[in-house]
């Protein structure tokens, strides 16, 4: 099916004299931007091709661009939900503002790599008929998936494969363990796949970090522990006789110009596979907004690895960001990837210069492609779980596509007490590196895990909505040299369980074990069940700089009749939007209609746009035929 052309109508495009500008041999862009009728469209994102210049939209809808060096140049405009706008032959000269106003037009993707089971090409149908063939034509997706994602051949992206937890029985489980997750790296992947027209692979689809990647309005802290729970029933939309179960984690928010001083190492990959715009051009632009957000008490080393690694700055205070940011600019794409060497180098610089009291990270930008020296995920894995006991902390920050190892980056962040993000553009890089600063760089609580026991006389069975990789064994909740999940300054972190009460009647299978010979119905005390908690949740976290754990209570009752509140309404939309993109058999009623409708109306203030933005994925989503592809069965 042929893609949609790009659309695009320049207002205006004149030069204005203005106030001279230093330095002299520049000139200004400004302008706005706004859909065809005439709404201000917000955060839509303005780049000067062939420079690393570019602005985003405010919520008038306009945008300055500085210091632009006299030349004539292309600008491109995009936002999510628009077809981009190309402005060729801008001039700009010095002392001058170039005033480009756009208009974006609504344009749907196409349905250009999503195939649905029946329509295939015949050539396709008949060449598809092997495992052999099928692998070939680069389908990922297994034979009885009522859809597929056509890949083409040069495609190497990997994802660890999830097996979706299934609903448990409480007389058998009552208890159920798992590691927090901060990471917000599916959301961002996931979003660059439906506007390049594809399906993501269900595998892509972690639903928890889909519902993380928003902020929500939970209160923060009051006692002297650096998180605060927060829980709410309401319903299941895709399945009203269950209830879902909103469990949420706020840390405490620190002004960022209150955090400790900074010791960072940016570990950057600069192999042969990082030439392309996406990678290690988008990659410089990211971390020239964090080298701009630094403080004289701020440190910054540099080291790259291709065929070897090696230092290109030392660490240098932050106040000196031209020579930060002439290091950065200088790196170039080349050789081979020697992942594990430039990881030890890193460490060893970080290490080098540890700031006692201070925040003390690598942070590895790359597209995950190691293939020399440690290469092997065990090996990494070990390598990491190493370092981490010098105390420094890794944040792991993937670009690009094709080649994308995602599972690898993933696993690379949580053993080496960090997290993970997907930076698909210069607003994705502005979100975690600037205005989630201290929270992506900044640990509060290290180790936290979550506990939730259910009541055996309110809940017959429940099932944990994602976090499959983040699963722990019971008696690990006490186990304080157990590794588990950190959160950082000001993030929340959102689990929801889908529950069946005692006295539904449902249609899905609930896992239970073969009869017991000594005991009955389960392991807790009978008269313990007849109170009026339906659960109970445990939190234990430990201090950043600390090897002993402190233990957090909750206790939940059931409030039948209540109405979620506008943040739980957006929550259980976003999870639906994965149960949709995952094909899950646990979707029930799910559909990408309802998914838009409740959305759109818990948008509220949102004053960064990304719930607004959530909505207009769902709508391409649905454009591509995802709605059918992905109706019950």
């Amino acid at each position: 099916m042929p893609t949609h052309p790009v659309r695009f109508l320049v207002i205006a495009a004149a030069l204005i004299a203005t106030p001279r500008l230093a330095p002299p041999d520049t000139g200004r862009i400004a302008g706005h931007v706004h859909d065809a009728g005439g709404t201000p469209l917000a955060n839509a994102q303005i780049l000067v091709i062939g420079t690393r210049l570019s602005a985003v939209t405010n919520r008038v809808g306009a945008y300055t661009i500085n210091s632009v060096p006299a030349g004539t140049y292309l600008l491109r405009a995009q936002l999510v939900g628009y077809s981009p706008a190309a402005v060729h032959g801008v001039r700009v000269a010095a002392g001058q503002t170039v005033t480009v106003d756009v208009v974006l037009q609504p344009a749907p993707a196409s349905l250009n790599e999503v195939v649905v089971s029946g329509a295939l090409a015949a050539a396709d149908q008949i060449a598809a008929q092997t495992p052999q063939a099928r692998r070939v034509m680069g389908f990922r997706e297994r034979d009885d998936e009522p859809w597929r994602v056509r890949r083409e051949p040069w495609n190497t992206e990997e994802y660890g494969r999830i097996n979706e937890n299934p609903f448990l029985a409480v007389s058998a489980h009552p208890l159920s363990t798992f590691s927090i997750d901060v990471d917000r790296a599916s959301y961002s992947n996931v979003r660059r796949m439906l506007l390049e027209g594809q399906a993501p692979p269900k595998d892509a689809v972690r639903i928890e970090e889909l519902v993380n990647y928003f902020p929500y309005g939970y209160a923060e802290p009051r006692g002297d522990d650096p998180v605060a729970i927060h829980t709410e029933i309401a319903p299941a939309p895709w399945k009203p006789a269950h209830r879902l179960l909103r469990i949420g984690l706020q840390a405490r928010r620190i002004d960022t110009r209150g955090l400790p001083p900074s010791n960072l190492v940016f570990l950057i990959d600069v192999s042969g596979s990082m030439d392309e715009p996406n990678k290690l051009p988008l990659l410089k632009a990211s971390l020239g907004l964090l080298v701009n957000t630094l403080r004289p008490q701020d440190r910054v080393a540099i080291v790259v690895y291709a065929g070897s690694a090696g230092l290109v700055l030392p660490s240098t205070p932050g106040d000196q960001k031209p020579a930060i940011l002439q290091a950065i600019e200088r790196l170039s794409a080349g050789g081979s990837t020697a992942g594990g060497a430039g990881i030890k180098r890193a460490y060893d610089e970080a290490v080098a210069n540890f700031i006692r009291g201070g925040n003390n990270r690598v942070i590895l930008a790359t597209d995950g492609d190691f293939n020399v020296s440690v290469s092997s995920d065990g090996e990494l894995v070990r390598l990491i779980e190493e370092k981490r006991k010098t105390g420094v902390f890794l944040t792991v920050l993937g670009f690009g596509q094709g080649n994308l190892k995602d599972a690898k980056m993933e696993q690379l962040a949580d053993h080496g007490n960090g997290n993970y993000a997907y930076i698909d553009n210069l607003l994705e890089a502005r979100k975690t590196l600037v205005h989630e600063l201290g929270g992506t760089l900044f640990t509060v609580a290290k180790d936290v895990k979550i506990q939730v026991e259910f009541n055996p006389a309110h809940v017959r069975a429940y099932r944990l909505i994602g976090y499959e990789n983040r699963l722990l064994a019971a008696e690990d909740f006490a186990d304080d040299t157990k590794d588990a999940g950190e959160i950082g300054s000001g993030h929340s972190v959102t689990a929801l369980y889908e529950i069946i009460p005692v006295g539904v009647e449902t249609d899905v299978t609930v896992r239970t074990p073969d009869s017991l010979r000594y005991q009955r119905g389960g392991r807790g005390r009978p008269d313990a069940d007849a109170g009026p908690e339906l659960l109970f949740v445990k939190v234990r976290y430990k201090q950043p700089d600390g090897e002993r754990s402190r233990l957090l209570t909750h206790a939940v009752l059931d409030t039948p009749g209540r109405a979620a509140s506008a943040d739980f309404q957006f929550q259980t939309a976003v999870a639906e939007f994965g149960l949709l993109l995952r094909q899950s058999e646990h979707r029930g009623a799910a559909s990408l209609r309802h998914v838009i409708g409740v959305a759109r109306g818990a948008v509220g203030t949102d004053p960064d746009g990304y719930r607004a933005e959530f909505v207009r994925l769902a709508q391409a989503a649905q454009s591509l035929g995802l709605a059918q592809a992905a109706a019950p069965r």
